[in-house]
């Protein structure tokens, strides 16, 4: 069953008053429904985050009401990002955490892209 993600949606988010222009992001790529900035806590050389401009709280959110078209910009923006960045060229890791337990700290769906040195493994147990 879908989400309603309009009121889950915090819209105090540090994401969405980004988006609002009311915070400053080091813009790596735009387009119509998406922003890709610099990370600032970067955990790696290259770490930019992309997030949707629409107001969904997480992967799951976003996958069951987001148009097709939505979705689709998302996923472009992430390679041009990754492009733009240099990642391409050596390899990256692109991650999107859901929940608490996913570790997803801010309440507006973003995903990671990591790059610039070698990553290691997946999760450590």
């Amino acid at each position: 069953m879908p989400i309603d993600h309009k009121q889950a949606y915090d819209e105090q988010n540090i994401f969405a008053r980004i988006l609002r222009g009311e915070l400053p992001g080091r813009v790596v790529a735009e387009s119509e429904h998406s922003l890709a900035i610099e990370d600032i806590n970067p955990l790696a050389p290259i770490h930019v985050l992309v997030l949707p401009r629409g107001a969904y709280v997480s992967w799951d959110d976003f996958s069951a009401n987001a148009s097709d078209a939505e979705i689709a910009d998302l996923v472009r923006l992430i390679g041009e990002a990754a492009r733009k960045t240099g990642a391409d060229t050596q390899g990256y890791r692109v991650l999107a955490n859901t929940g608490k337990r996913g570790g997803q700290e801010v309440p507006h769906l973003h995903v990671h892209i990591f790059g610039g040195q070698p990553l290691g493994p997946m999760l450590s147990r």
